[in-house]
């Protein structure tokens, strides 16, 4: 097999060249990394149910015409998705208090929030991804106002969803990160795409009843059972991977 070219590099995942132009291959590692990449670890077997975990809601979030980066899954570890120019900001949204916002107001831990509070974080590694405002993300030149309001309205819409489909598996989705990225068609016409992953790294997510946290955050805080946590998640949703490395079943292109 010939060696693909690597294009990017990053804490859990890699980026290869794709087989067409515009596509590049997403390659799931299970790498674990917290606190800006101060703690680092394993996690024997994340790359792959967060592969599947990830697919498994893009497509869901495909099908109600939410556009996403996702073409289809190549294997157990490894995505053909659409090249994107990646806007430099991180959205988070807040449905109940948790993590970075439980100590900045100290309040506790799962305190529902009376409405979803959306956050705006600049990626950058080197100034620990501090929180940005609209003013900024426009200053610098990041995003424009109609980009905000773009990803704006496609993260409350993906909260909305994504909510409903977490709390029919016995799950909240307490908060969650998401990045967007431009997507050009062959006519030059732009559009705001979901990039990266959606998965147990990047929600928190606890059980409805007992509160147990089903996500990261087991990592971050020295939990045990962190393994076994991602694989809750990949049971309720129904993806939990049950055949060898060379697996492509059940996967769908996405037009």
């Amino acid at each position: 097999m010939a060696k693909r070219r690597r294009i990017y590099e990053g804490k859990t995942k890699d980026l290869f060249e794709g087989p067409e132009p515009g596509t590049l291959v997403q390659h799931f590692r299970d790498d674990a990394t917290a606190f800006n990449n101060k703690k680092q670890g394993v996690i024997t077997g994340k790359g792959v149910l967060n592969n599947r975990i990830s697919e498994y809601l893009m497509l869901r979030l495909h099908d109600i015409g939410i556009p996403t980066h996702l073409i289809r899954r190549l294997n157990m570890r490894e995505q053909l998705v659409r090249e994107v120019e990646i806007i430099p900001i991180r959205l988070a949204v807040r449905n109940a208090v948790a993590g970075s916002m439980a100590e900045r107001f100290g309040i506790e831990e799962g305190t529902p929030l009376p409405r979803s509070i959306v956050e705006y974080y600049w990626k950058n590694d080197e100034f620990s991804d501090p929180m940005v405002s609209e003013e900024h993300i426009t200053a610098f030149g990041w995003a424009a106002p109609q980009d905000i309001d773009d990803m704006l309205a496609l993260a409350l819409r993906i909260n909305d969803y994504l909510s409903g489909l977490f709390f029919g598996a016995r799950m909240k989705l307490i908060d969650f990160k998401i990045e967007f990225g431009r997507s050009y068609d062959e006519n030059g016409e732009m559009r705001i795409i979901i990039a990266d992953e959606i998965s147990p790294d990047t929600c928190r997510l606890w059980d409805v009843e007992t509160r147990e946290k089903l996500d990261k955050d087991r990592f971050r805080r020295d939990l045990d059972g962190i393994a076994e946590a991602y694989q809750e998640v990949a049971r309720r949703l129904g993806v939990l991977p049950t055949s060898g490395p060379g697996d492509v079943a059940e996967s769908k292109t996405v037009q």
